[in-house]
């Protein structure tokens, strides 16, 4: 498959973006569901009890990471088609 110059370009930037949503989300520990609470620990200085609270706190999971890449693998692929039907047609010419 005979790429041109643009096409190279389009994958070299959904590559690097992929690449970027996957650090992004090892940012955000790894998790594999996205989660929109934590639970954390809270400690009572006046009793010397300790209890656990949700507190709204967002985590990226896999699951959205893999959503974006889907989309972003079908803008590039549908780009790489565009690309390829426009230099073809501009050599039939």
């Amino acid at each position: 498959m005979n790429l041109n110059k643009k096409q190279r370009i389009t994958i070299l930037v959904g590559l690097l973006i992929i690449s970027a949503s996957l650090i992004v989300w090892l940012g955000y520990g790894g998790e594999i569901f996205t989660k929109s609470e934590v639970m954390i620990e809270k400690h009572d200085e006046l009793l010397g009890t300790s209890y656990k609270e949700w507190a709204p706190e967002f985590v990226l999971g896999l699951d959205y990471t893999l959503a974006f890449i889907f989309l972003i693998i079908t803008i590039v692929l549908t780009t790489l088609f565009l690309l390829k039907n426009k230099s073809h047609r501009d050599l039939n010419e």
